[in-house]
């Protein structure tokens, strides 16, 4: 194995990272199959392009002459009073799916995974599902009332909310409709866009449950409550009280160690564990404790699961066990044979991941991957496996386990039950076809 690390393998990053300004514009503005076709255009450019020069037995330059920035003075810090990414980092961004339609406000920005490493995700990065559109508001304008089935109705201050008690905790948040092209048979190119609509940061915030206390909330007859945002959709979504009881439900104002974003629910937003993003309501302003589910038009409409029988089933929120590649993935070129590090993510919205497996071929062998520090509950689990490519063709996949006993399921055991015309809620194994050129594209394996 020695021998194997010695001449370690090189990988290309997808070819999203090597776009100009003009290139994505171009994109933005056309539809689906030319941002399939431009993308796969700059994947050839970027194989055709020199590879990394490797030290020559006369040396290398690069290290053996001192570049400017080793002979000369460097920037202050007033120069950058708030820290930003390299300017070299600068094709690494969260981006918008032009084969989805914009109205008015509704839009979606995805997570370039394929760049991250970790489990924590830069608040920069983290993506985007907005139903009107985001706003910066004012905190001192900002109010979150409590009503319903309540002893005393209130209405707090961001000061009020951020002199309580606080928590931080570290989990995921993934929309509903991630991975939802994939039902489709529409074989998206990136791991951008296959699975981008996933992110996890630290949040911290106040325990709903402690300020439900506070209000006197009647456990017994409130079994529900009603989560509003501010924003021009008015987003409302039912939440079952046993999730707040547990504790885990937070009304949270910090993210990664600072105020949440605006286009994160800046300044206050509910932190809902394990399930599908659209309850972890924005720019949140109200909670109303209620005993029976609301069947708002945010739930009775949309993210519900449309069955092979035609009947909808509703109300099913919790993210189950998921994992993902993102490196190797597609659009990235793998430059040598030899050694490569597989790494990916996995999460499952019912608690920690207990064991990720990896194939090269398809899904006849598996081997398990090594899960990396830390695995947490309800959070993204980074994993890796070590791979020596022998230059042949390769389908990389992987299957994760979680501690409730749940396994992902394979497309054609999704599809069983599922049927074909749903959009939410997919969590099958996500397949990468390595050619013999070192090209990866994504594939669908049953």
């Amino acid at each position: 194995m020695a021998n194997d690390y010695a001449r370690p393998g090189r990988v290309r990053p997808a070819p999203e990272n090597f776009l100009s300004d003009e290139d994505i514009a171009a994109i933005n503005k056309g539809g689906r199959r030319d941002f399939l076709r431009s993308a796969f255009i700059a994947a050839s450019a970027a194989l055709a392009a020199p590879a990394v020069a490797r030290a020559q037995s006369a040396g290398d330059p690069a290290i053996l002459e001192l570049p400017p920035w080793s002979t000369s003075l460097g920037l202050p810090v007033a120069a950058n009073p708030y820290g930003m990414p390299s300017k070299f980092e600068r094709g690494l961004v969260r981006r918008e799916s032009p084969g989805l339609t914009r109205v008015g406000g509704s839009s979606v920005a995805f997570t370039p995974l394929q760049g991250l490493f970790g489990i924590i995700t830069p608040s920069g990065l983290h993506f985007e599902r907005h139903h009107q559109g985001w706003h910066d508001i004012d905190p001192a304008r900002h109010r979150l009332m409590i009503n319903g089935l309540v002893k005393s109705e209130a209405v707090y201050t961001m000061d009020d909310l951020m002199r309580l008690p606080a928590v931080s905790r570290i989990h995921f948040i993934e929309c509903g409709a991630n991975t939802g092209m994939e039902w489709g048979n529409v074989a998206v190119p990136t791991v951008q866009y296959s699975h981008g609509m996933l992110s996890c940061s630290e949040f911290t915030g106040v325990p709903l449950k402690l300020i439900l206390d506070m209000c006197g909330a009647d456990y017994k007859k409130g079994r529900f409550i009603l989560a509003e945002g501010a924003d021009g959709s008015s987003m409302t979504r039912t939440i079952p009280m046993e999730m707040v009881e547990s504790g885990e439900v937070l009304v949270a104002y910090g993210m990664n160690g600072e105020m949440l974003r605006p286009e994160n629910g800046y300044p206050l937003r509910l932190v809902v564990p394990g399930v599908q993003g659209v309850s972890w309501v924005k720019w949140l302003r109200r909670i109303e404790v209620g005993d029976q589910p609301w069947a708002s038009k945010d739930e009775a409409v949309h993210y519900i699961d449309l069955m092979p029988d035609g009947q909808h089933r509703q109300y099913t929120s919790t993210q189950e066990v998921k994992s993902v590649i993102t490196s190797p993935s597609g659009g990235q070129i793998l430059l040598d044979r030899g050694f490569h590090n597989i790494s990916g993510m996995a999460w499952s919205g019912r608690g920690k991941i207990t064991r990720v497996d990896v194939s090269t071929d398809g899904g006849i062998n598996w081997r398990e991957a090594r899960l990396e520090t830390p695995v947490l509950s309800k959070a993204v689990t980074r994993f890796n496996l070590d791979w020596v490519w022998d230059g042949k063709a390769a389908i990389l996949q992987s299957r994760a386990t979680d501690d409730s006993g749940h396994i992902q399921a394979s497309y054609g055991q999704l599809r069983a039950v599922r049927g074909t015309k749903s959009i939410y809620h997919n969590n099958a194994i996500q397949s990468w076809k390595v050619t013999e050129s070192g090209e990866v594209s994504n594939v669908q394996v049953l």
